[in-house]
């Protein structure tokens, strides 16, 4: 509550926090459930929470909540009665509320992935009726008690896709699963079997990190990526990220500021909803977790820093011109240039070269005579000329440009 400034000046809208129910020792992270009616106490108390959906309801946020439906929190492989009602388990204290003891080991047998267990924590049987409606049951209670607006999934691919159609029926609320996988075809299931509202946007993050701005590195992936999404029911309504808590940061890996402002800028440019991950506005560059999951709220919020500015003038940038509205239209590709706009208005352009590069663009929306200006810089202008549009990116540098209304007007004598 007392740093809801710092997100909501950067524009927006809704935060989603982690898992907030008691968990087992060491869970501090919150996926390790242990009684899903009490409220982590080093997170605060139920009141506590209240209090911040309140505060944000009143700042115009929405309230995004993490949720485990697969299993519970390590107490063992040999579950017994005992061992659930001594380590705190609640309401799933029984072993008929859970599959037996088996590892997932092979990501490619979905009977395997639904009924054996994550990391050797306890997987719960969504087939047992007790199972399905309580969790039901529970997500009504967590929502209606807390003012909860959306639901952030986790391990979805590890239960049933029905459970989670009646999870998220039950819920009433906008809910993103998290399937953690690159396949394409394999992720857009989810939403278009209406497990979720959407899944979080795993496609491109792959697609980001191993062929546009790391990897192989060519903006043409970009035509590969487009077509390969066609497939989703909604994209508008899926979650693009460049880090989450689940991954080593993108900055972890490469230490050119520019690369990662340019797939910070496509993800919130593109079709889908931005995510921005904590830290990231602060160019934090952590490795594998936990080392990606660096202190935040106890060290100096900087809201000069550079990714802070960047972040802020996106965020800006996109719900200024509303870009949601309007479909994508490529403008122009090469390996190391791609172009696109959303409606007549804005321009975006990237690069994933650390050299400059230069082009004329010929297919675009705009009236010959027109000024286009960067956000960035606001004397960065260009006129739009009868030969096309001089776009010209310095040393890796990202733009986007926004049509200025003033040369649209009709002079009069």
């Amino acid at each position: 509550m007392n740093n809801l400034d710092y997100i909501a000046n950067m524009g927006f809208d809704a935060i989603w926090i982690s898992p907030v129910i008691a968990n087992t020792p060491g869970g501090y992270h919150g996926y390790w459930a242990q009684n899903h009616y009490a409220i982590n106490t080093n997170f605060g108390s139920g009141q506590d929470l209240i209090n911040l959906s309140n505060a944000m309801h009143a700042k115009g946020m929405y309230l995004m909540l993490d949720v485990v439906a697969n299993h519970i929190g390590p107490v063992g492989t040999s579950l017994t009665n005992d061992l659930l009602v001594n380590n705190g388990i609640y309401p799933f204290n029984s072993t008929s509320h859970y599959h037996s003891y088996c590892d997932i080991t092979n990501w490619n047998d979905q009977n395997n992935v639904e009924f054996c267990w994550l990391a050797d924590l306890p997987d719960l049987a969504q087939e047992v009726p007790y199972v399905t409606q309580t969790f039901y049951s529970w997500v009504q209670f967590m929502i209606r008690t807390y003012g909860i607006d959306g639901l952030r999934i986790d391990t979805c691919p590890e239960v049933p896709v029905s459970f989670w159609q009646g999870f998220t029926q039950a819920s009433g609320v906008y809910t993103v699963c998290e399937v953690f996988n690159g396949d394409f075809g394999y992720v857009m299931g989810y939403q278009n079997q209406g497990a979720a509202s959407a899944t979080l946007n795993y496609p491109m993050f792959f697609s980001v990190r191993q062929n546009i701005f790391q990897g192989a590195q060519s903006m043409l992936n970009i035509r590969t990526y487009t077509s390969s999404m066609a497939g989703f029911s909604n994209q508008n309504l899926l979650v693009n990220f460049v880090d989450n808590q689940d991954n080593a940061r993108f900055l972890s890996g490469t230490n050119n500021l520019n690369l990662f402002k340019a797939a910070i800028a496509f993800s919130m440019t593109w079709l889908g909803i931005p995510n921005l991950y904590y830290g990231d506005e602060q160019a934090y560059a952590g490795g594998n977790d936990p080392n990606n999951r660096e202190i935040l709220w106890t060290n100096l919020q900087n809201t000069n820093s550079v990714m802070y500015e960047f972040v802020t003038q996106v965020v800006n940038f996109r719900k200024s011109n509303q870009i949601w509205q309007y479909p994508i239209v490529e403008r122009y590709a090469l390996d190391n240039i791609y172009v696109f706009t959303r409606g007549n208005n804005v321009m975006m352009a990237f690069t994933n070269s650390g050299n400059s590069v230069t082009v004329y663009v010929t297919y675009h929306p705009f009236p010959q005579g027109a000024t286009l200006c960067n956000i960035f810089y606001s004397t960065d202008c260009v006129t739009v000329a009868s030969n096309g549009i001089n776009v010209t990116l310095l040393n890796g540098e990202t733009k986007l440009y926004v049509l200025k209304s003033s040369t649209l007007e009709t002079p009069t004598a």
